[in-house]
């Protein structure tokens, strides 16, 4: 995979591989659906025959072997998304965590500038917008602001996160270069506020971490 074009033509080999084999098998999925080395597959024909078609895959090529997983209490993991059953028997879908997720993030009080702050939240929100279905959105919206108050996060910066305030169509001249400065927090508001005057953007730089300053003894054969 060092090359760029490696998932590429991997993918299409992929692709004619899985097209050839679902042809062939006996019994075949109700649907297929791949992203790089995960597929998820409804299959209709009870879980004897899945065997059968798993078996199937892994007896075409020595070097492609697929591994199963199925679903355990209605639910499935599929990526980052969490598909489950629902009464009706129809899909549902909303945010998937591994159970050794803690719930640790870029803590409140770090030494980060506020926008690399929000972004962490706001980054969380979307996922939640977009992976969530309609029943499942406010439970993990819920449970995403519980979790930004264990990190320490105000009731105000949560707001500002979930619902973010309308942009107006404010015209404004682009700036005309932008500087790249290392986050203090005495020092950066000052010296963005006064490039502002100048149309100079800034963007703040996070701290170098202490272990990037220390240097990996050399051992030397003598």
């Amino acid at each position: 995979m060092g090359s760029p074009l490696s998932p590429v033509i991997a993918n299409f080999y992929m692709e004619d591989f899985e097209t050839k084999a679902i042809e062939k098998a006996i019994h075949k999925p109700a649907c297929w659906y791949r992203y790089v080395d995960d597929t998820f597959v409804l299959w209709p024909h009870g879980q004897e025959k899945l065997m059968d078609f798993l078996n199937h895959l892994n007896g075409i090529h020595n070097k492609i072997q697929f591994t199963i997983e199925i679903e355990e209490a209605s639910h499935l993991p599929f990526l980052d998304i969490d598909i489950y059953r629902k009464m009706d028997c129809s899909l549902g879908h909303k945010v998937y965590r591994k159970p050794t997720h803690t719930n640790l993030y870029l803590h409140q009080k770090c030494h980060h500038h506020p926008v690399n702050k929000h972004s962490v939240l706001s980054s969380l929100v979307h996922r939640a917008k977009t992976l969530c279905d309609q029943e499942s959105l406010a439970p993990e919206l819920t449970f995403l602001t519980n979790v930004f108050k264990q990190n320490d996060y105000r009731h105000q910066q949560i707001k500002q996160a979930i619902k973010p305030a309308t942009r107006t169509n404010k015209t404004e001249d682009k700036p005309t270069s932008t500087a790249y400065l290392p986050y203090t927090q005495t020092t950066y508001g000052r010296l963005s506020r006064m490039l502002a005057k100048y149309n100079n953007k800034s963007v703040a730089i996070p701290p170098t971490k202490y272990q990037a300053t220390c240097h990996h003894p050399k051992m030397h054969q003598h």
